[in-house]
């Protein structure tokens, strides 16, 4: 289903008493850019697990503040497989890949049951021209997103299987826990398989890795379930590809 064409309607929810404003939204705004701030929200969407938020070639019309639950974003490579090219939770911002052409390039689904708040882009935009302070958040969040894209070709381009699969684990541990998750637990809502899609490892690669780590004492793994019992470690094997 797509999400974008029929979505799951929402009851209306307001910037300005969303606990997770200062994550997606800019902080220290005044009280009456905090009431504009209200009007930038024109829906709330709830996707079902599978339920796709915009496929590609979808018209962009607004980028997508996540709520709650995981979102997948992929590509289909030249042989028409998925190539997964991100993981986005509450809190994060998706989307931006349509400003360029007005047009998605690239699908985006729910890992689990979620929650969208849509921002239609003309309105931002409008916005962004009056608030400083909105215009340099946005600034923030497209360079968030080319970081991410360096951080990536990284992984893809000089780390080692095992460097790419602990690099992974603590970039998803830091978010998780900037969150009020903990600092050592979590629970891996996307397939082995989707993460050996991220990192440009076969399923078989990812399932040893693990197995590996668990065998070494750096991982407690029960399927998805994830802890990390020796973080030192962990980093150590992430570091590795930065002393190279």
């Amino acid at each position: 289903m797509n999400a974008a064409l029929s979505p799951h309607a929402a009851p209306a929810v307001a910037c300005s008493n969303c606990k997770l404003r200062d994550l997606c939204m800019p902080a220290g705004l005044a009280t009456d850019q905090i009431a504009q701030m209200d009007q930038l929200v024109t829906r709330r969407m709830r996707l079902k697990r599978g339920d796709a938020l915009f496929r590609d070639g979808d018209a962009f019309k607004a980028i997508y503040a996540v709520r709650s639950g995981f979102i997948k974003t992929s590509v289909a490579n030249a042989g028409g497989r998925e190539q997964v090219t991100g993981f986005q939770m509450a809190g994060e911002i998706l989307g931006l890949d349509g400003i360029v052409t007005e047009h998605h390039h690239g699908d985006a689904v729910a890992l689990e049951d979620s929650e969208v708040c849509a921002i239609h882009y003309d309105r931002l935009e409008t916005m962004t021209r009056e608030i400083p302070a909105m215009q340099h958040h946005m600034h923030k969040v497209m360079s968030r997103e080319i970081v991410r894209e360096h951080g990536m070709m990284l992984l893809l381009g000089s780390m080692r299987a095992e460097e790419r699969l602990a690099a992974f684990l603590l970039n998803l541990v830091k978010r998780l826990q900037a969150r009020g998750f903990s600092g050592s637990e979590l629970v891996l809502r996307m397939t082995r398989d989707e993460i050996g899609s991220y990192l440009g490892l076969k399923l078989e690669t990812v399932s040893r890795l693990f197995s590996k780590l668990a065998v070494d004492g750096i991982l407690e793994v029960r399927q998805r379930h994830i802890r990390i019992a020796d973080s030192r470690r962990l980093q150590a094997i992430e570091q590795e590809a930065v002393a190279l």
